[in-house]
């Protein structure tokens, strides 16, 4: 009898084994995995997306397809992958608006914390605080004491409305306690950059890689790098909490930090074994000198923070920008 026990369990566990093995190479192997950018092709998503898919393939992952879905900034997309089976072969690629939907949005049908896995937190996209040239501002001590002598009188342009920048810029002016005219641009840092080189805004809010090519040139000015740490490229451009303004601790901003991010998801439910394999491929393509290499000229810093490091970053990102969004009273559009 207790031979027949043990036999018994014995098979069950090598069923149990067989089982997971073979969930593991459908969800991952055996099938084309599909990862879904739901951003235009073109931006920053999509390109670490296809350098990654290219750099997985180089090392005999899966086979990945890039499927850009847009509309309703990134809802669509986003829910199509919460409603995917969570097999492993459909994930997603987001960054900020996984959350700031998630708030502003009533209709959304997703929860940025229940209904995806966390894999990886792939890079940073730093934003900077950058005026024209000709500006007589020099640093964020000279912009704010302006704002603060002038309320509503100085213009600040960012991506927006409901945007990471402008939930940023919202947040620079609670924890400075000044006062300016926010104008907000859509389609992406280029036109509240061309305003900026225009004269027509004070100073804008962009993300590195879309004022890197006016910083070289010299026709933009950066004041602070919305960063905990300064960046590399600019290592005498200081943070926006070393700026120097005393308000910053006194308003519960002392580490004031904003920055766009991407990171890819996976359905709730996606068996941990095939979190753990996408993990490993994804960690693993960030770290290959051939994608840094083409990374950082585009202002995308890696990251590669994954797993359990990733969802409790996911939570941080809920709680700010649902604070800023309620004391900002900020609305979709």
């Amino acid at each position: 009898m207790n031979v027949f026990k043990n036999l018994t369990s014995c098979l069950a566990i090598v069923i149990l084994a067989l089982s997971s093995q073979e969930t593991l190479a459908q969800g991952v192997s055996g099938k084309t995995l599909r990862v879904v950018v739901p951003m235009a092709a073109g931006g920053p998503a999509d390109l670490l997306a296809r350098l990654l898919a290219e750099q997985i393939a180089r090392a005999q992952g899966p086979t990945m397809v890039i499927e850009n879905r847009t509309g309703a900034s990134t809802v669509i997309g986003t829910e199509a992958v919460a409603r995917a089976t969570p097999d492993g072969n459909t994930i997603l690629m987001q960054g900020p608006s996984l959350v700031i939907n998630a708030i502003m949005r009533p209709s959304v049908t997703y929860d940025p914390l229940m209904s995806f896995e966390p894999i990886c937190l792939l890079v940073n996209l730093p934003l900077l605080l950058v005026v024209n040239s000709s500006s007589a501002f020099f640093s964020l001590a000279d912009f704010l004491a302006a704002a603060r002598a002038r309320p509503g009188e100085l213009t600040f342009a960012s991506f927006g409305p409901g945007t990471p920048n402008h939930i940023a810029e919202e947040s620079l002016k609670r924890a400075a306690k000044v006062d300016w005219t926010y104008v907000p641009y859509a389609g992406g840092d280029a036109p509240a950059v061309a305003a900026l080189l225009g004269g027509h805004v004070t100073t804008v809010l962009a993300t590195y890689s879309g004022v890197m090519e006016q910083l070289k040139s010299g026709t933009l000015r950066p004041l602070a790098v919305a960063e905990r740490v300064r960046i590399a490229p600019l290592p005498d451009v200081p943070t926006i909490a070393e700026s120097g303004y005393e308000g910053f601790a006194e308003s519960g901003y002392k580490n004031f930090e904003a920055s766009g991010w991407l990171g890819v998801l996976a359905p709730a439910g996606t068996p941990k074994e095939v979190i753990a394999h996408l993990t490993t491929l994804f960690a693993s393509a960030l770290k290959a000198p051939e994608v840094t290499s083409k990374l950082l000229p585009q202002g995308l810093y890696p990251v590669g923070s994954c797993g359990a490091d990733f969802g409790s970053y996911i939570r941080k990102q809920y709680d700010e920008y649902a604070r800023t969004i309620r004391e900002a009273n900020i609305r979709a559009e």
